[in-house]
């Protein structure tokens, strides 16, 4: 899927926007430099996709199976565009078909 050609690949402003904060809150568990992180992502090929009005929105319908905020607004955007979210969290995967736990 991710290492097919034909498909785009997309990161979310929420994961930055994550890394951003954990970054900024000087966590000796976490370290990103999210300018380096995004300019990664987009010398890889890989697009952003923004958030939304209509992407916040859809969060308010999930259940809560997640508390995380970023999370909870990353299943949002795979909902609503629609396509596939990637992921190492399994409670994730408890949101359905959207969700593809790796």
């Amino acid at each position: 899927m991710v290492l097919d050609a034909r498909n785009d690949v997309y990161f979310s402003a929420a994961s930055i926007w994550e890394i951003a904060i954990k970054s900024g809150l000087r966590r000796k568990d976490f370290k990103a430099d999210c300018h380096r992180v995004v300019e990664a992502l987009i010398r890889n090929g890989f697009v952003e996709l923004p958030i939304t009005a209509a992407h916040a929105a859809r969060v308010a319908e999930l259940p809560v199976i997640h508390r995380d905020p970023f999370d909870r607004m990353l299943v949002a955007q795979s909902v609503a565009e629609p396509m596939t979210l990637l992921t190492i969290d399994a409670l994730l995967g408890r949101y359905g078909a959207m969700v593809k736990v790796v």
